[in-house]
């Protein structure tokens, strides 16, 4: 495939020359309010029935031979089992622990430069995650019980998508990118204010939040007394138990026509028809879930991890647990987005990978987080 910029990853906050009195990155802003977890509560048979179907699920996957669709239906058999439980993490699903095949080798579908290769075996151990990115009503809750400011606050704009800028706010606009007019640099777009001051989440309180920086998530996952994913623990679960398949739910972007995630439909990026019934961002917990009830681990916002961003990191990353490189300038996202398009970006592949600077925030980038057993 071609080599191409990222059409959904959206441009780095220094590609812009915002004229802003200081361009420095803002202090962090201490936050006050904490979020206390709520006590585990599982109980003694429901947590036996989970560790069977835990150990039947890496049974079948040691099993060359065992059929995807028995895998899956294992993989969901524990999701189940992990709600009935009834853990301290609401909102979240409990991945078992096993090990997967992380990475792509088919280049017909991926980036040299994005470091997919090569593929390679994971070993992790059970962690729980979010079923959904975090939504602007979660996110507000932070906000309103810590006061906190977001980057894109603090620096006073972010990145909008050129076609969502109203004409009431073409005023704030600063400039577009260079290489990837479609980004706009706009004055007073935020978390709150998507599009700019024309524009709010309050009819959209469960999409998921955007204009967050990796800091900003970091802030969150904190105060949720939770943790972001590593990018080893963000594929595995966005398999959902699959092996070496190109999306959550198989090899087909559209199975019979059905569509399962939100993309750019159409020519990007002219024009979006919207076939998947989306435009911008849709609610967090739409379209089918994967095997281990994850909404939307393809499109729909870029998701942050913890890790630094390396493209040759998979050459070396250790077989256990492996947490990034130990520094780096960037911050791997994964997931894709309503604008990734397979005619220029088509990184909404579960083995896809994309960074950006930890400061950098745009209309099309939010989180999930994860939380130790």
């Amino acid at each position: 495939m071609e080599e191409k910029k990222s059409c959904c990853g959206s441009a780095e906050r220094g590609a812009l020359d915002t004229e802003q009195p200081v361009k420095k990155k803002p202090a962090a802003k201490k936050t006050t309010a904490k979020k206390t977890p709520a006590k585990k509560t599982v109980s003694k048979k429901a947590e036996e029935k989970e560790t069977v179907l835990a150990e039947k699920a890496a049974e079948l996957t040691a099993e060359t031979d065992a059929p995807q669709a028995v895998i899956q239906e294992a993989a969901q058999e524990i999701a189940a089992a992990s709600a009935i439980a009834g853990t301290e993490r609401e909102g979240m699903v409990l991945i078992p622990a096993g090990e997967f095949l992380m990475g792509n080798n088919f280049r017909q579908y991926g980036f040299p430069k994005d470091g997919e290769e090569p593929v390679h075996k994971v070993k992790l151990d059970a962690f729980y995650l979010d079923t959904t990115a975090v939504t602007n009503a979660q996110f507000r809750e932070f906000v309103q019980a810590t006061k906190y400011k977001t980057e894109a606050e603090r620096f006073g704009w972010s990145f909008v998508f050129r076609q969502f800028v109203q004409p009431s706010d073409y005023h704030r606009v600063i400039s577009r990118v260079p290489g990837t007019s479609w980004w706009i640099g706009m004055y007073d777009a935020y978390w709150y204010c998507p599009e700019g001051p024309s524009s709010t989440i309050e009819d959209r309180l469960d999409h998921p939040v955007v204009h967050v920086t990796w800091n900003d998530a970091k802030a969150y996952a904190k105060w949720a007394g939770k943790r972001l994913p590593t990018e080893a623990e963000w594929e595995y679960a966005a398999r959902g138990g699959l092996e070496q398949q190109l999306f959550p739910w198989g090899n087909e972007l559209t199975p019979d026509g059905k569509h399962m995630c939100n993309i750019w439909q159409g020519v990007f990026p002219e024009k979006n028809t919207a076939r998947d019934g989306f435009l911008g961002t849709a609610p967090a917990k739409w379209y089918d879930p994967n095997g281990y009830g994850l909404y939307q681990v393809s499109g729909n916002v870029w998701e942050w991890t913890a890790d630094w961003f390396s493209p040759t990191y998979y050459e070396e990353s250790p077989e256990y647990a492996p947490q990034g490189p130990a520094k780096g300038e960037r911050r791997s996202m994964r997931g894709g987005s309503y604008l990734c398009h397979k005619s220029y970006c088509n990184r909404y592949r579960v083995a896809a990978r994309n960074s950006n600077t930890p400061d950098t925030s745009a209309g099309n980038i939010g989180f999930r987080c994860a939380a130790d057993v």
